[in-house]
């Protein structure tokens, strides 16, 4: 790149620094959501948090259903 357009995109760059940190965080959130050791950390803090009185059955039913359901399709992807 040379100078004359570094200085054209100059302003640009806040916006595109915006955009990076969003892709990495985009990359970083897709992670978590399809990493079985995430997930069963999850499923693992629900039950503290059940036994602490935090969340009811019924609550702690829908989180467990739901990391399931995300165990299941990572299961599927991988056959």
């Amino acid at each position: 790149m040379g100078v004359f357009t570094g200085l054209l995109l100059l302003p640009l760059a806040p916006l595109r620094a915006t955009v990076w940190i969003a892709e990495r965080l985009a990359d970083y959130a897709e992670r978590e959501l399809t990493d079985e050791s995430s997930i069963r950390r999850l499923m693992v803090e629900a039950e503290l948090a059940f036994e602490a009185g935090e969340l009811s059955a019924a609550e702690l039913e829908a989180v467990e259903d739901d990391l399931l359901e995300r165990l299941a399709a990572l299961g599927e992807e991988g056959a």
